[in-house]
């Protein structure tokens, strides 16, 4: 027999209804909690879930634990619950319908920065309507391709330049992928995994293995949070040239060849980091123009060789240790939902 919560939900999209969210809630350990919503406010759009993605690199300290206490302000996630270490629902890539709201955005795809959950309410300013073109499926990738244009707002490429990113990964591929529209650039991605070659090309950019990295670069991008990586790129750059570091490595201690010609090629190692519109677009961008700006680069059907094959949100917690392992391969993973 149906319960009448059942049926309200089904015929009033602003109904109290009940919501399923992954939770990380021990070192290596995350679950399904079921949780209540209100009626959305006037205010507010009530969002049935799509496709959401995991953030390989921070969700993978978030899962292990792994977020240092000083930071756990900051690594807050716009619209996380719990804290840290744990329990926490966090996640900040969701794409959905809306299924209740201002008319102008009633049915219409919506982009997010949200944890994993199937339906929520939110302020209406917080969800970005999807541009003609953009895919739900494609639209999961927009905050990681904000943050790739942050980055390359930040190292100021330019046409001719030889580029190489260290790091093979979906933040290092975007990079690649962005700097490549450069006219006259020489662009390399760079891993230590030979299967990432047909990636790099169907991106149209060059690969390389560290060993066969093209070296004397005017610009590098360091995207594998490893220390072996951060070598990689240093040895990279030419003479005054700049590694950029996006790279986040938690509590991670990590070592980098400082010495040797470090200091002789006068190199220039600078962070970079998504929280901060880039100073040199900052007086003109709101972080709302930035995420519509990234949302629009996603129009390119060649970035849906990043993502991989959707699991069900159910299957989650069961998966995510092989999803978050470093032998997985795994890219951008798409979680689905019924």
């Amino acid at each position: 027999m149906v319960s009448p919560a059942a049926v309200s939900q089904a015929t009033n999209p602003s109904a109290v209804r009940q919501a399923q969210a992954l939770w990380y809630v021990a070192p290596g350990v995350a679950e399904l909690r079921a949780e209540t919503l209100p009626a959305p406010s006037p205010q507010q759009v009530r969002v049935r879930t799509l496709f959401s993605a995991l953030s390989r690199g921070t969700e993978s300290l978030v899962f292990a634990g792994k977020v240092p206490e000083a930071e756990f302000t900051r690594m807050r996630a716009p619209f996380m619950g719990g804290d840290f270490p744990f329990p926490v629902k966090y996640g900040y890539a969701s794409v959905g319908v809306v299924q209740s709201g201002p008319p102008e955005l009633l049915g219409r795809h919506v982009f997010s920065l949200t944890p994993h959950q199937d339906y929520f309410n939110l302020a209406t300013e917080a969800v970005t309507l999807l541009p003609e073109g953009v895919t739900p499926e494609r639209a999961v990738l927009a905050a990681n391709m904000e943050t790739a244009l942050n980055a390359v707002w930040d190292a100021a490429p330019g046409p001719g330049d030889r580029i190489a990113v260290v790091g093979g990964g979906v933040l290092g591929s975007l990079v690649a992928f962005l700097c490549g529209h450069l006219p006259g650039a020489e662009v390399t991605l760079v891993d230590i995994n030979p299967e990432r070659a047909p990636l790099a090309a169907s991106l149209g950019v060059k690969f390389a293995l560290p060993d066969a990295a093209p070296t004397d670069c005017d610009l590098v991008f360091h995207t594998s949070a490893s220390a072996a990586g951060l070598t990689t790129a240093l040895s990279l750059a030419g003479a005054e040239a700049t590694v950029l570091e996006l790279s986040w490595y938690g509590s991670q201690a990590v070592s980098a060849p400082l010495g040797g010609a470090f200091h002789s090629r006068q190199l220039r190692l600078q962070s970079s980091q998504v929280g901060h519109i880039s100073a040199t677009r900052r007086p003109r961008f709101t972080y709302r123009r930035r995420l519509s700006v990234a949302l629009e680069l996603l129009k390119d059907d060649r970035l849906a060789a990043l993502l991989a094959q959707p699991i069900a949100l159910n299957a989650l917690p069961q998966q995510l240790t092989n999803i978050l392992g470093q032998p997985s391969g795994i890219l951008c993973q798409l979680i689905h939902y019924s």
